[in-house]
């Protein structure tokens, strides 16, 4: 008697790999076994950069406020200090939107530092 196999559910695997592969160059989008690596490869990828980009965004953010903080003749380190102390909690992405955006808005709270 033959050995039963469930197709069904292979094909399913099969084909959602395939289909998350769809878009890529070469082999890499028609043949089983190399779609196969690139996509875990790809979901690899993925799920690292998810936790990289918070991490780049941050650095992104600090460049700026030191940019904005030193156009006021004051660093980075020092601005933060100042804003612990007299109280103002406003994190980093919108110190560094105000300092790229709206200059005479980061000038005033550099003032209130000062």
């Amino acid at each position: 008697m033959p050995r039963s196999v469930n197709h069904v559910a292979s094909r399913h695997r099969r084909k959602k790999i395939m289909r998350l592969a769809k878009g890529y160059y070469g082999r890499r989008k028609n043949v089983w076994t190399v779609a196969k690596n690139a996509v875990e490869k790809g979901l690899l990828y993925a799920y690292r950069d998810r936790k990289v980009k918070k991490r780049e965004f941050r650095a992104l953010w600090i460049q700026r406020i030191n940019a904005g903080a030193r156009e006021h003749g004051l660093s980075y380190s020092q601005l933060m200090g100042g804003l612990k102390k007299a109280g103002i909690e406003l994190n980093r992405k919108v110190l560094a939107d105000l300092a790229l955006n709206h200059p005479e808005a980061f000038k005033g709270i550099v003032e209130k530092v000062k």
